[in-house]
């Protein structure tokens, strides 16, 4: 008889049939993993319990007390760092706005089945922590050493490979200042949260989440590009007709987008918004990975004409999303709110979903559906 294997109950990705609902492992995921209520877009610095989170596996247990990092490979001191050392480095705090990179996948047709985002899975913090340039440059990097490897705590399969979470960046990145990559150990002055982290994790300001690996404890020095599963497998943009050979092109920067405060009040099912006739005033938050929001448009008709917001300078907090904002003057009927934004290097949202097997990076414009009465 053959031996059982993680295989048995690690099936592979797929796209949902014609017709087919979300479904019990879906609705699973969805539990775990909740999205920002959108009405928490007026929170500039979003709290930790509205945030977004996913978690690919589970959240491990981890101790703060007797955590360490290690720090090996190609460098030429290998590193053993407990909190206590990490703290010693000169500390900095960036305001980083994180995205899901799956972000929008429910809105796609074909559904990808993974985690059904529907807009929400984003939020903005104040990451505290070490800049990873000086614990690496501590390290000693090699010079044959071309990308850092990050290993986090959380332990499982994914179509068939049993892992541990692991995501590289290219020794460039991970050493740069523009945009600094922390090692974190606080979130909005207080320390990670267990689904955030805790002791320790990654941002990389202006990358999708899947970069920001949480319950950090090792970095190797590599002196090859990593192919593990996360990197080289998953988050990767494949057409329809890829080859499945075909490695695609790897998820990086966060597209641009804009996101409304749900004016008026919602009807509990459908959510479905309710405004009185006359002035509204519209609000919200746009980003980019690329640098900041040139200009935030928002439309009544769905589209078809588009009215120019006003955009908030992104002031210090360069990678931090950009409040917007408006008045709209509602007439009775039924209306569809529309919002993009555009960034400075002329990246817009599209009115149409860009479609790709792992329904990633799907930033189509927002569509709020409001009574007026």
């Amino acid at each position: 008889m053959e031996q059982p294997s993680v295989r048995d109950v690690s099936t592979p990705g797929r796209i949902a049939s014609p017709g087919e609902g979300i479904g019990p492992e879906e609705l699973a995921l969805a539990a775990r993993n909740h999205g920002l209520p959108l009405e928490a877009l007026r929170y500039e610095v979003t709290p930790p319990g509205l945030h977004y989170v996913l978690v690919h596996y589970d959240i491990p247990a981890t101790d703060p007390v007797g955590w360490s990092l290690t720090v090996d490979g190609r460098v030429r001191t290998p590193l053993s760092l407990d909190l206590a050392a990490l703290r010693a480095f000169p500390e900095v705090t960036h305001r980083v706005t994180m995205e899901c990179a799956g972000n929008g996948r429910a809105r796609l047709t074909p559904r990808p089945v993974s985690q059904p985002w529907l807009v929400e899975a984003v939020g903005t913090a104040d990451w505290t922590g070490v800049p990873l340039r000086l614990v690496l440059a501590e390290a000693g990097i090699q010079e044959d050493a071309v990308e850092a490897v990050f290993t986090g705590a959380d332990h499982g399969v994914e179509r068939g490979v049993e892992q541990d979470y692991r995501r590289s960046l290219p020794v460039a990145a991970a050493t740069g200042d523009d945009p600094e990559v922390l090692i974190a150990y606080a979130m909005n002055s207080l320390p990670l949260p267990p689904q955030h982290g805790c002791p320790l994790r990654l941002v990389v300001p202006g990358w999708y989440g899947m970069a920001h690996v949480k319950w950090l404890r090792e970095i190797t020095l590599v002196d090859a590009p990593f192919t593990g599963f996360q990197q080289a497998v998953a988050y990767r943009y494949r057409s329809a007709a890829a080859d499945p050979d075909d490695p695609g092109e790897p998820v990086t920067r966060i597209a641009p987008r804009a996101l409304m405060v749900p004016p008026g009040f919602p009807d509990f099912m459908s959510r479905t918004r309710v405004v009185r006739p006359g002035p509204v005033p519209l609000e919200g938050r746009a980003w980019s990975g690329r640098g900041a929001v040139d200009r935030v448009e928002v439309s009544a008709d769905d589209g078809r004409t588009w009215t120019r917001a006003e955009v908030a300078p992104p002031g210090p907090h360069r990678w931090a999303w950009q409040a917007w904002s408006c008045v709209w003057t509602a007439t009775p009927g039924l209306h569809t709110l529309t919002v993009r934004a555009t960034d400075a290097e002329g990246g817009t949202q599209p009115l149409e979903p860009p479609w790709n097997r792992g329904g990633f990076g799907n930033n189509l414009v927002q569509r709020v559906p409001v009574l007026c009465c």
